[in-house]
């Protein structure tokens, strides 16, 4: 069965070589894909210059489009599961395959790679909306998931197919929640990730509180009254 690595990037030529390369080097049972986000900076040039797989988009779509790109990849090459994986270093290569034998396992649709398994999730503000999106997931679907704003989510064939054919659908808790209450088997391992070497993150103070409230909003009053299709 094959695994697709989705490495989407926007800006991130400080990161970009050292992820791949490491993949590339310590990972090669995997495939990858970058997929580069309408990139301003030296991302693409870095890529191509080093002969990675990559997709160039021509303008900034953002994580969803930028992923679902990747998935529309994964469902043409006919890959049996694709992975989120992020390009600023934070996730690490060594629990694709811990995912991938919980998903065989589990006999699971999605595995995500959780802090907070086995590990205590700090009561701190920066935790804050982690707590609350949990809480609005829990209450729409009646089940629990310690880290739900963990990006890296593995997805077997089916949810490849859904994803890739579906643009409402997105890499955010928002989706994860729908799935779960429409009938997707969902599970956790516990993973570390790393600190972010070079660039900054998007998810300042002001836009982590913005994410919380359109995560909380989204789950509780929208997702709550779509359908899965070819689901009750």
């Amino acid at each position: 069965m094959k695994t697709l690595v989705i490495i989407p990037a926007f800006n991130e030529q400080d990161n970009i070589q050292r992820v791949v390369d490491n993949l590339v080097q310590n990972y090669p049972q995997f495939d990858y894909v970058i997929v580069n986000d309408g990139s301003r900076d030296k991302t693409s040039s870095i890529c191509h210059a080093n002969g990675y797989n990559i997709i160039d988009l021509p303008v900034n779509l953002g994580l969803a489009g930028a992923f679902q790109t990747g998935l529309k990849y994964a469902r043409n090459a006919g890959y049996d599961r694709a992975i989120q994986f992020d390009a600023d270093g934070q996730h690490l290569p060594r629990y694709i395959q811990p995912m991938i034998d919980c998903m065989e396992r589990e006999g699971c649709d999605i595995v995500i790679g959780s802090r907070f398994v086995t590990e205590k999730k700090p009561k701190t503000l920066r935790m804050m909306g982690s707590y609350l999106i949990a809480f609005a997931m829990w209450l729409t679907t009646g089940k629990a998931l310690t880290d739900p704003t963990s990006g890296m989510r593995l997805f077997d064939r089916e949810m490849i197919e859904e994803f890739a054919g579906d643009a409402n659908y997105t890499p955010e808790p928002d989706t994860v929640s729908y799935l779960m209450k429409n009938g997707a088997e969902v599970r956790e391992i516990q993973v570390e990730m790393a600190e972010r070497i070079a660039g900054e993150s998007y998810l300042n103070m002001t836009n982590a509180i913005k994410y919380m409230i359109r995560m909380g909003f989204s789950i509780i009053l929208i997702q709550w009254f779509r359908k899965r299709k070819g689901r009750a």
